[in-house]
Protein backbone atom coordinates (compact mmCIF):
# COMPACT_ATOMS: atom_id res chain seq x y z
CA UNK A 1 0.00 0.00 0.00
CA UNK A 2 1.34 3.32 -0.92
CA UNK A 3 1.34 6.96 0.73
CA UNK A 4 1.43 10.05 -0.13
CA UNK A 5 4.86 12.13 1.03
CA UNK A 6 2.54 14.99 0.74
CA UNK A 7 -0.32 14.21 2.58
CA UNK A 8 0.58 11.03 4.98
CA UNK A 9 4.20 12.40 6.24
CA UNK A 10 3.85 10.49 9.59
CA UNK A 11 3.01 7.44 7.66
CA UNK A 12 5.61 8.12 5.24
CA UNK A 13 8.55 8.20 8.65
CA UNK A 14 6.81 5.50 10.41
CA UNK A 15 7.95 3.34 7.19
CA UNK A 16 10.99 4.32 6.58
CA UNK A 17 14.60 4.34 7.90
CA UNK A 18 18.28 6.10 6.86
CA UNK A 19 21.29 5.11 8.12
CA UNK A 20 23.48 8.09 6.46
CA UNK A 21 27.46 8.51 6.04
CA UNK A 22 27.90 9.66 9.76
CA UNK A 23 26.64 7.57 12.68
CA UNK A 24 23.94 9.37 14.41
CA UNK A 25 23.73 7.99 17.97
CA UNK A 26 23.84 8.82 21.47
CA UNK A 27 27.68 9.32 22.82
CA UNK A 28 26.03 9.88 26.47
CA UNK A 29 24.17 6.67 26.34
CA UNK A 30 25.28 2.79 25.98
CA UNK A 31 25.51 0.88 23.09
CA UNK A 32 22.36 -1.04 24.56
CA UNK A 33 20.20 2.01 26.00
CA UNK A 34 20.73 3.40 21.97
CA UNK A 35 19.31 0.05 20.74
CA UNK A 36 16.91 0.15 23.33
CA UNK A 37 15.43 3.86 22.85
CA UNK A 38 14.86 3.70 19.65
CA UNK A 39 13.01 0.12 19.50
CA UNK A 40 10.59 1.87 22.00
CA UNK A 41 10.72 4.92 19.97
CA UNK A 42 9.26 2.45 17.10
CA UNK A 43 6.90 0.78 19.45
CA UNK A 44 8.12 -2.01 19.85
CA UNK A 45 7.05 -3.65 23.67
CA UNK A 46 9.65 -3.56 26.70
CA UNK A 47 10.14 -7.47 26.17
CA UNK A 48 10.04 -7.70 22.00
CA UNK A 49 13.13 -4.56 22.32
CA UNK A 50 15.39 -6.13 24.72
CA UNK A 51 14.96 -9.60 22.74
CA UNK A 52 15.91 -7.72 19.51
CA UNK A 53 18.31 -5.61 20.86
CA UNK A 54 20.24 -8.72 21.86
CA UNK A 55 20.11 -10.03 18.75
CA UNK A 56 21.70 -7.24 16.91
CA UNK A 57 24.46 -6.76 19.29
CA UNK A 58 25.32 -9.93 18.55
CA UNK A 59 25.08 -9.80 15.14
CA UNK A 60 27.14 -7.02 14.95
CA UNK A 61 29.70 -8.12 17.29
CA UNK A 62 28.54 -5.37 19.86
CA UNK A 63 28.13 -7.71 22.72
CA UNK A 64 31.01 -7.15 24.70
CA UNK A 65 31.04 -3.51 24.62
CA UNK A 66 27.16 -3.34 24.81
CA UNK A 67 27.09 -1.50 28.25
CA UNK A 68 29.92 0.86 27.53
CA UNK A 69 29.32 4.56 26.51
CA UNK A 70 29.13 5.06 23.14
CA UNK A 71 31.75 7.75 23.72
CA UNK A 72 33.92 5.43 23.97
CA UNK A 73 33.65 3.33 21.08
CA UNK A 74 35.84 3.51 18.09
CA UNK A 75 34.74 4.99 14.81
CA UNK A 76 33.99 1.28 13.18
CA UNK A 77 31.75 0.72 16.54
CA UNK A 78 29.83 3.48 16.47
CA UNK A 79 29.25 2.70 12.39
CA UNK A 80 27.89 -0.54 13.26
CA UNK A 81 25.43 0.79 16.16
CA UNK A 82 23.96 3.04 13.79
CA UNK A 83 23.45 0.49 11.19
CA UNK A 84 22.25 -2.25 14.13
CA UNK A 85 19.79 1.20 14.93
CA UNK A 86 18.55 1.17 11.30
CA UNK A 87 18.17 -2.61 11.14
CA UNK A 88 16.33 -3.06 13.59
CA UNK A 89 12.71 -1.40 13.15
CA UNK A 90 12.80 -3.53 9.81
CA UNK A 91 11.22 -0.43 7.93
CA UNK A 92 9.45 -1.37 4.24
CA UNK A 93 12.20 1.38 2.75
CA UNK A 94 15.41 1.39 4.08
CA UNK A 95 18.19 4.23 2.66
CA UNK A 96 21.67 3.41 3.04
CA UNK A 97 24.67 5.96 2.28
CA UNK A 98 27.65 3.80 1.85
CA UNK A 99 27.23 1.47 4.52
CA UNK A 100 30.03 -0.27 4.17
CA UNK A 101 32.71 2.93 4.91
CA UNK A 102 34.99 2.11 7.50
CA UNK A 103 34.19 -1.77 8.23
CA UNK A 104 36.38 -4.66 9.03
CA UNK A 105 35.59 -7.46 6.42
CA UNK A 106 33.84 -9.41 9.47
CA UNK A 107 31.47 -6.41 9.95
CA UNK A 108 30.99 -5.67 5.89
CA UNK A 109 29.98 -9.06 5.69
CA UNK A 110 27.24 -9.00 8.46
CA UNK A 111 25.92 -5.54 6.81
CA UNK A 112 25.48 -7.18 3.59
CA UNK A 113 23.89 -9.93 5.22
CA UNK A 114 21.13 -8.07 6.64
CA UNK A 115 20.57 -6.25 3.61
CA UNK A 116 20.20 -9.53 1.78
CA UNK A 117 17.59 -10.80 4.39
CA UNK A 118 15.94 -7.40 5.11
CA UNK A 119 15.68 -7.72 1.03
CA UNK A 120 14.29 -11.07 1.00
CA UNK A 121 11.73 -10.47 3.95
CA UNK A 122 9.81 -7.65 2.08
CA UNK A 123 11.32 -4.45 2.31
CA UNK A 124 13.28 -2.57 -0.58
CA UNK A 125 16.71 -1.47 -0.03
CA UNK A 126 18.14 2.00 -1.83
CA UNK A 127 21.90 1.91 -1.14
CA UNK A 128 25.06 3.88 -2.26
CA UNK A 129 28.52 3.16 -2.64
CA UNK A 130 31.22 3.49 -4.56
CA UNK A 131 32.23 -0.21 -4.53
CA UNK A 132 30.78 -1.64 -7.21
CA UNK A 133 31.72 -5.19 -6.07
CA UNK A 134 29.59 -4.47 -2.99
CA UNK A 135 26.55 -3.36 -5.54
CA UNK A 136 26.94 -6.18 -7.61
CA UNK A 137 27.44 -8.61 -4.29
CA UNK A 138 23.49 -6.64 -3.27
CA UNK A 139 21.72 -5.27 -5.62
CA UNK A 140 19.38 -6.82 -7.72
CA UNK A 141 19.29 -3.54 -9.87
CA UNK A 142 21.99 -0.83 -10.52
CA UNK A 143 21.81 2.45 -11.13
CA UNK A 144 24.81 4.11 -12.57
CA UNK A 145 25.28 7.77 -11.76
CA UNK A 146 28.22 10.02 -13.16
CA UNK A 147 28.43 14.19 -12.69
CA UNK A 148 25.05 13.76 -10.57
CA UNK A 149 23.27 12.18 -13.51
CA UNK A 150 21.90 8.19 -14.07
CA UNK A 151 23.61 6.76 -17.02
CA UNK A 152 22.54 3.41 -16.40
CA UNK A 153 19.80 1.62 -14.74
CA UNK A 154 19.46 -2.21 -15.21
CA UNK A 155 20.21 -5.59 -13.41
CA UNK A 156 24.56 -5.97 -12.76
CA UNK A 157 24.06 -9.20 -15.54
CA UNK A 158 22.55 -6.70 -18.17
CA UNK A 159 25.00 -3.93 -17.55
CA UNK A 160 27.85 -6.47 -17.62
CA UNK A 161 26.90 -7.50 -21.47
CA UNK A 162 26.37 -4.34 -22.45
CA UNK A 163 30.43 -3.88 -23.23
CA UNK A 164 30.61 -8.09 -23.74
CA UNK A 165 32.32 -10.59 -22.33
CA UNK A 166 36.19 -10.30 -21.85
CA UNK A 167 38.99 -12.34 -23.63
CA UNK A 168 42.25 -12.17 -21.16
CA UNK A 169 45.55 -13.63 -21.83
CA UNK A 170 49.02 -13.67 -20.01
CA UNK A 171 52.17 -13.66 -22.58
CA UNK A 172 54.87 -15.98 -21.21
CA UNK A 173 57.94 -13.23 -23.16
CA UNK A 174 57.12 -9.58 -22.29
CA UNK A 175 59.13 -8.87 -25.75
CA UNK A 176 55.72 -10.69 -27.45
CA UNK A 177 53.62 -8.44 -25.94
CA UNK A 178 53.05 -6.23 -28.70
CA UNK A 179 52.58 -9.07 -30.97
CA UNK A 180 50.08 -10.37 -29.10
CA UNK A 181 47.75 -7.26 -28.60
CA UNK A 182 47.75 -7.01 -32.79
CA UNK A 183 46.18 -10.86 -32.52
CA UNK A 184 43.85 -9.59 -29.96
CA UNK A 185 42.90 -6.56 -31.26
CA UNK A 186 41.66 -8.31 -34.92
CA UNK A 187 38.56 -10.04 -32.72
CA UNK A 188 38.41 -7.31 -29.84
CA UNK A 189 35.15 -4.53 -30.04
CA UNK A 190 37.91 -2.08 -28.74
CA UNK A 191 41.60 -1.43 -28.16
CA UNK A 192 43.00 -4.26 -26.42
CA UNK A 193 44.47 -2.68 -22.58
CA UNK A 194 47.54 -4.04 -21.49
CA UNK A 195 48.99 -4.69 -18.57
CA UNK A 196 52.47 -4.44 -18.70
CA UNK A 197 53.84 -5.41 -15.21
CA UNK A 198 51.82 -8.99 -15.54
CA UNK A 199 52.47 -9.32 -19.43
CA UNK A 200 48.71 -9.50 -19.20
CA UNK A 201 46.21 -8.07 -22.05
CA UNK A 202 41.96 -7.87 -22.05
CA UNK A 203 39.91 -6.60 -24.38
CA UNK A 204 36.29 -6.71 -24.69
CA UNK A 205 34.99 -9.62 -27.27
CA UNK A 206 31.17 -10.76 -28.63
CA UNK A 207 31.56 -13.51 -30.27
CA UNK A 208 33.06 -15.72 -27.30
CA UNK A 209 34.00 -18.79 -28.89
CA UNK A 210 34.94 -17.53 -32.26
CA UNK A 211 37.15 -14.88 -30.69
CA UNK A 212 38.56 -17.70 -28.39
CA UNK A 213 39.75 -20.26 -30.70
CA UNK A 214 40.93 -17.47 -33.28
CA UNK A 215 43.36 -16.31 -30.71
CA UNK A 216 44.68 -19.50 -29.99
CA UNK A 217 45.31 -20.45 -33.44
CA UNK A 218 46.73 -17.10 -34.58
CA UNK A 219 48.64 -17.21 -31.58
CA UNK A 220 50.27 -20.77 -31.87
CA UNK A 221 51.00 -19.77 -35.90
CA UNK A 222 52.98 -16.16 -34.85
CA UNK A 223 54.87 -18.78 -31.86
CA UNK A 224 53.84 -16.62 -29.19
CA UNK A 225 53.53 -18.43 -26.06
CA UNK A 226 50.97 -18.00 -23.33
CA UNK A 227 50.74 -18.41 -19.78
CA UNK A 228 46.80 -18.21 -19.60
CA UNK A 229 44.25 -17.67 -22.02
CA UNK A 230 40.46 -17.17 -20.83
CA UNK A 231 37.27 -15.49 -21.19
CA UNK A 232 35.38 -13.95 -18.38
CA UNK A 233 32.40 -11.89 -17.95
CA UNK A 234 33.36 -8.13 -17.08
CA UNK A 235 33.42 -6.48 -13.72
CA UNK A 236 31.29 -3.56 -12.65
CA UNK A 237 34.32 -1.52 -12.48
CA UNK A 238 35.14 -1.84 -16.47
CA UNK A 239 31.10 -1.41 -16.85
CA UNK A 240 31.45 2.13 -15.39
CA UNK A 241 34.45 2.85 -16.92
CA UNK A 242 33.28 1.96 -20.21
CA UNK A 243 30.08 4.03 -19.58
CA UNK A 244 31.73 7.19 -18.40
CA UNK A 245 33.98 9.46 -20.28
CA UNK A 246 36.32 10.24 -17.17
CA UNK A 247 37.74 7.45 -15.32
CA UNK A 248 39.33 7.97 -12.29
CA UNK A 249 42.72 7.02 -13.88
CA UNK A 250 42.74 7.45 -17.44
CA UNK A 251 44.65 4.53 -19.37
CA UNK A 252 47.92 6.02 -21.51
CA UNK A 253 47.40 5.44 -25.68
CA UNK A 254 50.96 4.26 -26.80
CA UNK A 255 52.72 3.10 -30.42
CA UNK A 256 54.79 0.37 -31.09
CA UNK A 257 58.45 1.22 -28.93
CA UNK A 258 60.18 -1.33 -26.77
CA UNK A 259 59.48 -4.57 -25.36
CA UNK A 260 56.26 -3.34 -23.90
CA UNK A 261 54.94 -1.28 -26.91
CA UNK A 262 51.86 -3.06 -28.14
CA UNK A 263 51.48 -3.56 -32.34
CA UNK A 264 49.38 -0.95 -33.76
CA UNK A 265 47.25 0.37 -30.99
CA UNK A 266 46.34 -0.29 -27.65
CA UNK A 267 46.13 0.90 -24.38
CA UNK A 268 48.80 0.44 -21.32
CA UNK A 269 48.42 0.51 -17.56
CA UNK A 270 50.33 -0.57 -14.88
CA UNK A 271 49.15 -2.94 -11.90
CA UNK A 272 46.92 -1.21 -9.40
CA UNK A 273 43.77 -1.73 -7.60
CA UNK A 274 40.42 -1.37 -9.55
CA UNK A 275 39.40 2.65 -9.70
CA UNK A 276 36.68 3.52 -7.83
CA UNK A 277 33.60 5.84 -9.31
CA UNK A 278 33.96 9.29 -7.95
CA UNK A 279 30.15 9.09 -7.82
CA UNK A 280 28.88 6.22 -7.18
CA UNK A 281 26.62 4.05 -7.56
CA UNK A 282 22.47 3.27 -6.67
CA UNK A 283 22.03 -0.09 -5.65
CA UNK A 284 18.52 -1.00 -4.71
CA UNK A 285 17.79 -4.74 -3.74
CA UNK A 286 14.64 -5.21 -4.14
CA UNK A 287 11.76 -8.14 -2.87
CA UNK A 288 9.50 -9.95 -5.13
CA UNK A 289 6.78 -7.61 -3.86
Amino acid sequence: MSASVARQRAEVRRRIGLAGQEAAVDEILTGRENLETWGRLHHLGAAAARRRVGEFLDRFGLSEAADRRVRHYSGGMRRRLDLAVAFLQAPRVLFLDEPATGLVPRSRTEVWRSVRGLADAGSTVLMTTQYLFEAGQLARQIAVIDGGRVIADDTPERLKSLIGDHLDLVVRDLARLGDAAAVLAGVAQAEPVADVDARRLTAPVRARVVALTTVVRELERRGIEVEDVSLRRPTLDEVFLSLTVEAASPPRTHRLGGASGCAGRCRTRRSSPAPTSRTGSATRPRSST
